[in-house]
């Protein structure tokens, strides 16, 4: 991906790396929220599952209107987003650049303590924990339906989905770990023709 040897290595990462450091990070943040705020065990849980939710808009926004350059973008943007994304496209068996490098998913997830604690105040840490547990199960989510072939149930809609994706049209199906987000902003397949296409992929 890169000549610099050094810069090309921290690009790559075993995809159980980030998973650990979040779920880790996300255990912290609950007990910190018991421990040291004044919010109310039900509250936790609520706020935790918001944070989850909340990750898969930022997913689907992120993939679609950060990682996916719109018509007329510059040069030095499309670069930019193929270094972040684009490179995932062309090589999507490289099983280390599935998950954001370790380095900078830390300094995200500190940037995101900062502003959702400006913003939440106490509230934050609970609804950060579920924010960064729905990226680790997004992680799991995209790394299998890349490494694994898919089960006999309902869950084969997420590989279907992600296949066409990749393989058929890039502008459809930016939800990975789940398909809501394309539901309400109508970016699911457009025909019966390309779920069809999608099922053949995964075959």
């Amino acid at each position: 991906m890169f000549d610099n040897p050094v810069l090309n290595r921290l690009t790559q990462t075993h995809i159980a790396t980030p998973i650990v450091i979040f779920l880790v990070y996300a255990v912290a943040l609950l007990w910190y929220t018991l421990a040291k705020t004044d919010v109310a065990a039900p509250a936790i849980v609520g706020l935790f599952f918001l944070g989850a939710l909340g990750f898969t808009f930022a997913e689907y926004v992120v993939h679609r209107w950060v990682y996916h350059p719109p018509h007329g973008a510059s040069e030095e943007y499309k670069e930019l987003t193929y270094n972040m994304h684009g490179f995932h496209h062309d090589y999507p068996k490289d099983k280390k650049r599935l998950a954001m490098p370790p380095v900078l998913a830390v300094v995200l997830s500190t940037i995101l303590l900062f502003v959702f604690e400006l913003i939440l105040q106490q509230y934050a840490f609970a609804y950060l924990a579920g924010f960064v547990v729905g990226y680790a199960l997004y992680l799991v989510v995209h790394y299998t339906v890349h490494m694994y072939p898919p089960p006999k149930n309902f869950l084969k809609a997420l590989w279907i989905n992600h296949a066409l994706h990749h393989y058929s049209e890039d502008d459809i199906l930016f939800g990975v770990s789940q398909p809501l987000w394309d539901y309400v902003f109508r970016t699911m397949p457009k025909s019966a023709s390309d779920k069809r296409r999608g099922v053949e992929i995964v075959k």
